[in-house]
């Protein structure tokens, strides 16, 4: 043991992977997983990476997956104790995949496993001083700790009771709660949501392509789901939605305050040409049947299809994962996700899959990394925030007071949790519901006992509650026809030296170093041997330059606004 522990050690890591690799093939055609001969499956610096050989017409049918070589708590040799404990969703899929592992070689899934790292590098798995190094000040500082206490809580209440009395006598060595995490940064960022069946579940295959924010090139489909061949789908139709970005705004505790701009998106977009023949199929049926035909339209298979042309001079494309199912005769759809961080390419080309239009924060907790220049970068700022400004200058009962009126108007910030926020877009813009907040505490007495005079009944949106607003001040003041023209006309002074100050509280966060000292050691980091710190500089500095165009905006708004339509506070 000793000898050959020695010998694995002096083998290069580029052997390792590409041993993994040929196991990995072989383990697919076992499984009669297809792929074109047009795909190439190679090792790159930063893991797996798959390559288009030749160009990818729409239309093409590039792989077929069959849903029994998916990891899922159906498919699991664990169902039974999974099913029997009440787990489900994100939790019931981690305890299956750590199961499968702990089997090694015996699992059916050995091939695939071996090719998955031990675990994502997310914030999750980071030790506690990283966290607070790297991440303090970013939305993601709380949030990462939190989800480590509520993650060892559900370890401990519903894993912990399986491996002291549980019917499979499990190894703690393999149960224990870092196995755990290790397992639920796999599931969280490489799952697919298959049918109303199998819930949420490892694709093979399809989690070996890289991600682009808002662009797509593939979907995956499935003809029809489970439930409609006679299966029972009852039992998975509670899965919560930690797998797959669809959750009700982004993630419970995983939940960054992004808003819908953070959340993979719905696409109702089903594909026309799924009966297509896999483009250049290596045919891998032992019987000699042509495989490509025997997937066409089999609801027992995901097929993998180009939906917009791949050819050499593109300068984007991407892949998006999509499940579709027929539900009396009409196509519905439902996003699958959850794609890992690897790399596609046409010769040079590079071609990418999508997560959805997710920023930064979004994506370094879920999967370990950012983009550069994300359009759907946000940078929130915590209504208790806007209270401890507001009350260092007025007193409790006047916030109090204000922020009763700005309910009863019918605003809200984004909830979370426990938590009340704003969202400042990544051009430097806020939440409109912020700008009437602020708008309603410089009011003057008068206006406000006007104000509060007023039997307001519930108020639809933001829109009216302007209009009831700015009608109490100037009849003579046009009310606004659309949000922007809202905005122009609650952005008094006042209102924008607010919005600075609140913009220098939040900058506070991020402790004594500059934005242009975190932009200059992201120009020093690399990439690929300081991955933590280089994803996180890249979170910081996207963070920050919102907060300078936040300045930015209160600033030029001012400057620009119509002296006729100018309302002071």
């Amino acid at each position: 043991m000793h000898i050959s522990s020695i010998r694995c050690s002096s083998i290069p890591f580029h052997f390792i992977i590409c041993r993994r690799l040929r196991s990995f093939k072989r383990w697919m055609r076992s499984q009669r997983i297809d792929f074109s001969n047009a795909l190439e499956l190679i090792e790159e610096d930063d893991g797996i990476s798959v390559r288009a050989l030749c160009d990818l017409k729409e239309g093409d049918l590039v792989a077929t997956i069959p849903k029994s070589s998916c990891l899922t708590i159906k498919t699991s040799v664990a169902n039974e104790m999974i099913e029997e404990a009440g787990l489900d969703g994100s939790l019931g899929l981690s305890v299956a995949l750590m199961y499968e592992k702990s089997l090694g070689c015996d699992s059916v899934w050995d091939g695939y496993l071996q090719l998955l790292p031990e675990r994502e590098s997310v914030p999750l798995v980071w030790s506690l001083e990283e966290v607070d190094s790297f991440l303090l000040g970013t939305e993601l500082h709380k949030i990462v700790k939190e989800d480590r206490t509520l993650l060892y809580e559900d370890w401990k209440e519903c894993i912990l009771p399986l491996i002291e009395s549980g019917p499979l006598k499990l190894n703690p060595n393999s149960f224990g709660v870092e196995q755990y995490f290790a397992a639920k940064t796999l599931v969280t960022s490489r799952s697919f949501e298959i049918d109303d069946y199998h819930g949420y579940g490892m694709v093979p295959l399809a989690d070996l392509f890289n991600h682009k924010t808002g662009a797509e090139n593939v979907h995956i489909t499935s003809i029809a789901s489970n439930s409609e061949l006679g299966y029972d789908s009852d039992s998975d139709n509670d899965n919560d939605n930690e797998c797959n970005n669809i959750d009700n705004e982004e993630p419970s505790s995983e939940d960054l305050g992004t808003g819908s701009s953070d959340h993979i998106l719905s696409h109702l977009q089903p594909s026309t040409n799924s009966s297509n023949a896999i483009a250049g199929l290596d045919s891998l049926d032992a019987n000699g049947v042509d495989s490509s035909l025997a997937a066409a339209n089999d609801p027992m298979v995901l097929e993998m299809i180009v939906v917009k042309e791949v050819k050499e001079g593109d300068e984007d494309c991407a892949i998006k994962i999509n499940e579709y199912k027929v539900q009396d005769n009409k196509l519905s759809s439902q996003i699958g996700k959850s794609l890992n961080h690897y790399d596609v390419a046409v010769a040079h080309l590079k071609v990418f899959n999508t997560y959805g239009l997710m920023g930064n924060a979004a994506l370094l907790h879920r999967y370990g990394f950012t983009e550069l220049d994300n359009p759907f970068d946000i940078v929130n700022i915590d209504l208790n925030l806007v209270e401890q400004w507001i009350m260092s200058s007025f007193s409790n009962r006047y916030f109090r007071s204000r922020l009763s009126l700005w309910r009863r108007l019918g605003c809200t910030g984004c909830i979370s949790q426990s938590y009340e926020y704003f969202e400042i877009s990544s051009d430097g813009e806020p939440q409109l519901d912020l700008l009437v907040l602020l708008y309603i505490i410089f009011l003057p007495d008068e206006a406000y006992q006007k104000l509060s005079n007023i039997t307001i009944s519930f108020v639809e949106n933001v829109n009216k509650s302007i209009n009831i607003l700015l009608s109490t001040k100037n009849s003579r003041t046009s009310l606004p026809e659309t949000p922007e023209k809202a905005k122009v006309l609650l952005l008094t002074e006042r209102v924008r030296a607010a919005l600075v100050s609140l913009a220098d509280s939040r900058e506070n966060f991020y402790g004594s170093n500059s934005l242009k000292d975190d932009m200059k050691a992201l120009s020093r980091c690399c990439r690929m041997q300081e991955k933590k710190l280089y994803h996180s500089l890249v979170l910081r500095v996207s963070e920050r330059m919102i907060l300078k165009k936040l300045r930015s905006y209160a600033s030029q708004r001012g400057k620009g606004k119509n002296r006729e339509m100018k309302l002071e506070g």
